[in-house]
């Protein structure tokens, strides 16, 4: 949690989370939200919009000349086997892909079968592929991603040399927020700078206030003190690895529990 004035430990009650709704009951949110008597909602903050053919063939990019496809998130995979169904490319057996983590890696099941593919995984975070890539360096490397995306990859593929090819396959868009124009929540909770992009995009005149904002990872802290908001709670926190968690140390001081 980022240092705050006391001024701003005001209880909380209500928390707007910036994500789907999760599945099943045994979500952290709802944990949380019985555990302290809270009201707790959410609202994708985003939207994506696939990159119609057209737009795709004017990046010039040849799928089949790369040997390694890397996948950062589902909405990658998804909107790159909607592409190549759109252009009727088939994958090869041989070809290698590198996912950021075993649920990305076990999304990617959805179009091929894993058993027969060459598959390698990180932990969670783009540097976990890192090594991967080292071993690998004689790939041709293609990674398909949105409009908006980290700089993590390219840098480092740049900067030791591996031959890339970004393809953006599609669009990160701001989502109508409009109804949420007259509704106040004690928190918003963000995970993307894309998710602080669409609050100043829906409004403008947004006005901080009284309201707190918690921010996931330091690209999406960054992003809150660009716009000259207050970031009060800031996670993953050594103490407490999960968004969840770093809410859960706030409301305690917050409504001295």
């Amino acid at each position: 949690m980022s240092a705050v004035s006391k001024d701003r430990l005001r209880p909380v009650k209500s928390i707007l989370v910036s994500q789907p709704k999760p599945a099943g009951e045994n979500s952290p949110y709802v944990q949380l939200a019985e555990k302290y008597n809270l009201k707790i909602d959410f609202r994708q903050f985003i939207k994506v919009e696939p990159v119609p053919p057209k737009e795709f063939r004017k990046q010039k990019i040849d799928i089949l000349k790369h040997t390694a496809i890397i996948f950062t998130s589902r909405n990658a995979i998804d909107h790159f086997f909607a592409i190549c169904k759109d252009f009727k490319i088939e994958m090869p057996a041989e070809m290698k892909y590198f996912c950021i983590s075993d649920q990305t890696a076990h999304y990617l099941q959805k179009y091929i079968v894993i058993r027969k593919r060459k598959l390698f995984v990180g932990q969670k975070t783009a540097e976990d592929l890192f090594d991967y890539f080292k071993k690998h360096k004689s790939e041709k490397y293609l990674f398909p991603c949105s409009d908006i995306r980290k700089d993590v990859i390219p840098d480092y593929m740049e900067k030791n040399g591996i031959a890339f090819t970004e393809a953006i396959i599609y669009h990160t868009l701001a989502a109508d927020l409009s109804d949420l124009a007259d509704v106040k929540y004690d928190i918003l909770a963000f995970f993307s700078p894309s998710g602080i992009k669409s609050l100043k995009v829906n409004f403008p005149d947004f006005v901080q206030g009284k309201t707190r904002i918690a921010a996931f990872g330091p690209t999406t802290a960054k992003a809150v003190r660009e716009l000259d908001l207050i970031l009060d709670i800031e996670a993953p926190l050594p103490n407490a690895p999960s968004m969840t968690g770093a809410l859960e140390l706030y409301i305690k001081k917050a409504n001295n529990l």
